[in-house]
């Protein structure tokens, strides 16, 4: 992969001192928005009230509101914006990557699992043990990055997709446990999406002292950093050790990073955007840039903060601080990504053709799927709180019978969801040549959400049926998005069409979160239908499969324009192939299939990645043999996650997309691995 076209600029002699103006201008701004921040709140004190209070004006009861609540999340709010535009201004300028950030690397998530677990627990660990945890998973993630991006870190398009397989992982994970613990899921979920709540001072105090030791380094990089930002051979003409110092860089940014999630959980984008600011003002020197690229963090925090709690009334409780930065850093990393450029148009990304299977083989191949398929249905129809034997389903009583058939239709729904999803992930990589590109992964699955949650919680008189049609309405737009913003010079790069995904993914998720919030429903009913479920299906839910089970079939028996969408772009022209149309039907298709699947079971992700590869590997890269055999292993997948989920905690549950995303995220890891290794 090349370099990246929006990477930071190399470090140049200003024609006059901006630094320390911007300086002054940042620092003026940030005591005012502060001011306004903590003028915010419910209990109706103004700016002026607070100004009172701090001044020694106030009564006893603004007194208390103001350093009990307002003014310990103000500094939460000061302390974990500092930290991520310390650690965003870090990573970018260490790998030369604008796309690199604490979120986008997995390091967030890592250490929001960590947290996660520690509370979990019950142990109470105070402010230096969660900082500890936090710290701990912080490091495990970026170690694992950095294992599978190796020496290409400034490579952007591997980075950004091991982050992203990490930060699936152990958010996963975390939601896993959040859902074992119920009795403090709206407050952990409520956490998870970025808070500044606080119930005092001491947290952000401790953090903050944190913060101020690990800046004491800063001045040491400054140089290093800067004569990086020239190339690595530069710099190590210059004396610069450019591996040891991009270690040193990634674990103080990890160190910031872990101080940010242990004050206020995992907020997204804020060390993204606030050190891309800075450099549009013209700031490229390290010196000034990070402690500005601090001072923005900070600022970006209370303004979000700020607005998701202008925003309570409306939207039926207060937002949390990471949604509203993911509504801003979201369209930022679109933009981004579409100035990125990775070489990877003409060749793909990390796809290898298979070869093809014999007759015999792929014989072989479909009957031992069927007999998998067969298998896990007879499971899934026997495990559960009431087991129940082979005997009993051939000669069933009335209890059995009950059971049999609630069993048989959350069967079929996770079956029919399985292989749909399993064949929109093939017609999705067909098209865009790239293993890795998933309806999930591009935003399909979070613009299918966007639509049903919209129905649920804005239209609450609508008919059933608006529910996947809306569905299917906003997975067709989040892909021509996705298409639009990744297409240049008239080609589709593998690589920019699955960080678009990922850049789309993340807004939309910031948006349903932000629906969730206005639903009626409980936070583990929310948390069960984000994460997809075939709990409670009706037979009249499997209806909605039809359409997308029709679309499957249409797919599988017109298989040929697919197989010449492998072939570039002249060839398949030349056979007088509509690239243009094909692809928009082939992609309009899949989103039938994702949407369709999504309005039935929720959000399920990976089956559409683990399936189309596996299929490959077995029968070769015909989509004749590949998509029937995908078909069958995504159906199988799915019937035996929701058992196991069903099953393995008996008599709660767990969802059925956390189960796939268990299995899809180290599956991810493991194809990055491997290409990583197969590229040298």
């Amino acid at each position: 992969m090349s370099a990246v076209l929006a990477s930071p600029a190399p470090v140049r002699p200003a024609r006059r001192p901006v630094g320390p103006l911007a300086c002054a201008a940042m620092l003026t701004l940030l005591v005012l928005v502060a001011l306004w921040h903590l003028g915010q709140g419910a209990s109706h004190l103004g700016v002026g009230d607070v100004v009172s209070v701090l001044t020694g004006g106030g009564d006893p009861l603004a007194d208390d509101i103001v350093f009990s609540g307002r003014l310990p999340r103000t500094l939460a709010g000061l302390v974990a914006g500092l930290a991520l535009g310390l650690a965003g201004g870090l990573i970018q300028g260490g790998t030369r990557n604008p796309l690199a950030a604490p979120d986008t690397l997995g390091v967030n998530a890592g250490a929001y699992l960590a947290v996660t677990v520690a509370g979990a627990t019950g142990l109470s660990l105070g402010v230096l043990g969660t900082g500890a945890a936090a710290l701990a998973g912080a490091l495990g993630a970026a170690a694992l990055v950095y294992a599978l991006a190796g020496r290409s870190l400034y490579a952007p398009g591997r980075v950004l997709l091991a982050g992203t397989a990490v930060a699936l992982a152990a958010t996963s994970l975390a939601l896993t446990v959040q859902m074992l613990d119920e009795q403090t899921a709206r407050g952990t979920f409520f956490w998870g999406n970025g808070s500044l709540i606080q119930t005092g001072p001491a947290v952000p105090l401790w953090t903050g002292a944190a913060t101020l030791v690990l800046a004491l380094v800063l001045p040491g990089l400054v140089r290093p950093l800067d004569l990086l930002s020239l190339g690595d051979d530069t710099a190590e003409s210059m004396g610069v050790n450019a591996g040891r110092v991009r270690l040193y860089v990634l674990v103080l940014s990890v160190a910031f990073s872990a101080v940010a999630v242990t004050v206020a959980g995992p907020i997204g984008f804020v060390g993204l955007v606030a050190p891309i600011a800075v450099r549009m003002a013209g700031i490229h020197r390290h010196a000034w840039l990070l402690p500005l690229s601090g001072a923005a963090g900070a600022l970006l925090v209370l303004l979000a903060d700020g607005a998701g709690q202008a925003l309570q009334t409306a939207a039926g409780g207060e937002i949390p601080v990471g949604v509203v930065t993911a509504l801003v850093g979201g369209p930022v990393f679109l933009v981004l990504v579409r100035r990125l450029t990775t070489g990877d148009a003409e060749t793909g990304a990390t796809v290898t053709d298979a070869r093809p299977a014999s007759g015999r083989r792929h014989a072989a191949v479909v009957a031992a799927t069927v007999v998998l398929l067969a298998c896990a249905v007879v499971v899934g129809l026997s495990v559960g709180t009431l087991s129940i034997s082979p005997a009993q389903m051939l000669d069933p009583d009335a209890l059995v019978r009950g059971v049999l058939s609630q069993r048989f239709t959350r069967v079929l729904a996770a079956a029919g969801g399985g292989a749909c999803l399993a064949v929109a992930g093939g017609a999705v990589q067909a098209v865009i040549r790239n293993p890795l590109a998933e309806p999930s992964l591009l935003g399909v699955t979070g613009g299918a959400a966007i639509g049903a949650v919209s129905v649920i919680t804005l239209v609450s008189a609508a008919p059933h049926w608006m529910i996947p049609a809306a569905a299917s309405l906003g997975g067709l737009l989040a892909l021509l998005l996705v298409i639009a913003v990744a297409r240049r010079k008239g080609t589709l790069d593998p690589t920019r069409v699955v960080l678009v995904g990922i850049g789309l993914a993340a807004a939309t998720s910031a948006v349903v979160q932000v629906l969730a919030l206005r639903s009626t429903m409980t936070i583990g009913a929310v948390l069960t239908w984000l994460a997809g479920s075939a709990y409670g299906r009706s037979a009249g839910d499997l209806l909605w499969l039809v359409v997308p089970l029709v679309v499957t079939v249409l797919l599988v028996a017109g298989t040929r324009p697919l197989d010449m969408l492998a072939l570039g772009e002249d060839l398949p022209r030349a056979f007088g192939l509509r690239l243009g149309r094909v692809r928009l039907l082939v992609l309009t298709a899949a989103v039938v299939l994702a949407a369709g699947t999504a309005a039935t079971i929720g959000a399920v992700g990976f089956v559409g990645l683990i399936s189309p590869h596996l299929a490959r590997g077995l029968v070769g890269s015909s989509h004749r043999r590949m998509l029937p055999v995908a078909a069958l292993l995504g159906a199988a997948l799915v019937v035996v996650a929701d058992t196991v989920g069903r099953v393995v905690i008996d008599p709660r549950q767990i969802p059925v997309g956390v189960m796939t995303a268990l299995v899809g995220a180290p599956y991810m890891i493991w194809l990055l691995r491997s290409g990583r290794r197969a590229g040298g």
